[in-house]
């Protein structure tokens, strides 16, 4: 078996991760018409993983002041527990870093154990709930946040 490459989304594979989503996450899916226009804004890094020539998993992340997000992250069912999801994980904090990021932050839905597990595995800490954030389902949002240097240093020092 090759080994999972890390890729940059094209826009042809656009229609492949909104058919994913609504597999994946069903009512909570990001649309086809989201992830287009989000893809078009160019604010964000779609990534994803191809194995053996076929795309198995991906995530976006986006930047803001000095915080980086990681707004989606997502592995096909079958293609779980191989460390895919781990793979994106350290391609999104090595890009933080190369930014110059000072935390990085995510929002995961309390009742996810896997990933609820995964990020604490990279030092992600609790910072609240949101309320009845993924809808419609109505199911509470744990924010977390990674600190990525020291509290108070600047990405020049």
């Amino acid at each position: 078996m090759s080994a999972p490459r890390l890729v940059d989304l094209e826009e042809d594979d656009l229609d492949w991760m909104a058919a994913s989503e609504l597999t994946l996450f069903g009512r909570s899916a990001w649309s086809g018409t989201l992830i287009r226009d989000d893809w078009r804004y160019g604010g964000s890094r779609y990534r994803a993983v191809r194995l053996v020539g076929e795309l198995v998993a991906y995530a976006v992340y986006g930047f803001e002041g000095e915080a980086f997000h990681l707004m989606n992250l997502a592995v096909l069912p079958e293609h779980r527990r191989h460390g895919l999801a781990r793979l994106l994980m350290d391609d999104f904090l090595e890009q933080a870093n190369e930014l110059g990021a000072a935390d990085a932050w995510l929002e995961v839905a309390v009742d996810n154990e896997a990933a609820l597990a995964l990020y604490r595995a990279y030092g992600f800490e609790d910072v609240r709930v949101r309320r009845k954030y993924y809808q419609p389902e109505g199911t509470d949002a744990l924010v977390m946040r990674l600190a990525l240097r020291p509290e108070g240093e600047s990405a020049a020092d």
